[in-house]
């Protein structure tokens, strides 16, 4: 609980400091005083104060003309010679007015302008100049803040809409499987109903997020395989072994899935009466190396095998690209007689 409202107080502190009006007032009255702390005329403080109120004044009239009109209407269009122009008259129109100001409020103000007006120029086109930088540098920050959110979007649909396809593509071989055993009425059937509501439990509830448990991955894929087994027979080996120790490992859902589809689809399903499917998981603190193996006919053609189940591993590649990118190794065996899939993957 104290967590969340530490949580929540941040928020509302950022949100208030990030407003405009905010940091815009918090710039100006650090301004003012260091132009305070830097002026080193002879005058008394209230003086001083007048002085550089007026500075901070004019610099303002300046910034945000150059802000809310040049930059949009200009420098925004690409119209550099006229905005570098604009700019320079807008200096050159408003200095001349701050120093009758000048004149107007000090007693002394001939010896405190004299020979000081190109000096007054500069310093007006610097800060105005710091703001068009000021400017630039906000919105390019904004763009990149903009295209990640956009990326992130994006990249979150594009997974929802992957997982979207996977899901259903398993439960409709699961389903079909579930109702050749009902028509023999094998006593298999009530089995296969209990893992199955297992695994969509975990499939509808628990495996929406980008990240799961590794654990619950490796009891999904237990689940699975025991299925398979049921419905596979005596005829088949299927070997599962998890090597290596799991503990709070986060790995993305359903990423192993195609390929332990594919190897029964394409596989053992090909008009083979005795084969296997070997599958061994190393997990390394947060390296994690999958791989399956599973038998297969001679007669199956090469490159309709190397399709491996249509939608599943198309999907799962376009997965890793997204959530690991670069941080993922997929080796593919294709062998007359053999057809296995090495994954690594770095969690990190």
């Amino acid at each position: 609980m104290d967590q969340i409202v530490k949580r929540t107080i941040r928020a509302k502190i950022y949100d208030f400091v990030t407003q405009r009006i905010v940091y815009h007032s918090v710039f100006w009255v650090v301004m003012f005083f260091i132009l305070l702390l830097l002026d080193s005329n002879n005058h008394s403080f209230l003086t001083k104060f007048s002085v550089e109120s007026v500075n901070v004044l004019f610099y303002g009239i300046l910034v945000y003309f150059n802000l809310f009109y040049l930059i949009p209407n200009y420098l925004t269009e690409k119209k550099f010679l006229q905005y570098s122009f604009l700019l320079t008259l807008s200096v050159v129109v408003i200095t001349p007015i701050k120093l009758m100001v000048f004149y107007l409020i000090l007693s002394n103000a001939e010896t405190f302008i004299l020979g000081k007006q190109f000096l007054f120029f500069i310093a007006s086109f610097l800060i105005v100049g710091s703001s068009t930088i000021g400017k630039i540098i906000t919105d390019w920050v904004r763009h990149l803040r903009e295209k990640k959110d956009l990326q992130t979007q994006t990249m979150q649909s594009e997974l929802r809409f992957l997982k979207s396809q996977i899901n259903p593509h398993f439960l409709f071989n699961t389903l079909n499987n579930l109702y050749a055993l009902t028509l023999k009425k094998s006593d298999k059937a009530p089995e296969i109903v209990i893992k199955l509501s297992e695994m969509m439990r975990y499939m509808l509830y628990e495996c929406n997020e980008r990240r799961v448990p590794l654990q619950k991955e490796v009891n999904y894929i237990q689940n699975y395989l025991d299925l398979e087994r049921l419905r596979q027979g005596k005829n088949v080996q299927i070997n599962y072994k998890v090597d290596g120790k799991i503990f709070d490992q986060q790995i993305a859902p359903l990423i192993f899935i195609p390929f332990l589809e594919n190897s029964f689809k394409h596989g053992l399903n090909t008009h083979i009466s005795h084969g296997f499917v070997n599958i061994l998981l190393e997990v390394e603190d947060q390296h994690i190396h999958f791989y399956i193996e599973n038998s297969k006919s001679e007669s199956l053609p090469t490159q309709t095998h190397k399709r491996s189940g249509g939608i599943g591993l198309v999907n799962v590649k376009r997965r890793l690209n997204i959530i690991y990118p670069n941080n993922y190794k997929l080796e593919i065996h294709d062998d007359p007689n053999t057809y296995g899939v090495e994954l690594d993957i770095d969690l990190n």
